[in-house]
């Protein structure tokens, strides 16, 4: 499942909006584990296009 997050938010990340939304969806649906892995993934690859989406979604992980 972490995969076919990942993928979703490779392919979306040209919306701010969108990434988001999907973000929040994953956060929601992964196990901790998962969720703690897609955050440091998250925050390699997207950092200068959504670092203020990022720390809005993980917040509270």
């Amino acid at each position: 499942m972490l995969e076919y997050v990942k993928t979703i938010l490779s392919k979306v990340s040209f919306d701010p909006r969108l990434f988001e939304k999907e973000l929040k969806k994953a956060i929601r649906t992964l196990v901790a584990d998962e969720v703690r892995e897609l955050k440091n993934w998250c925050y390699a690859q997207f950092t200068d296009k959504h670092e203020t989406v990022l720390q809005r979604c993980f917040v509270t992980v």
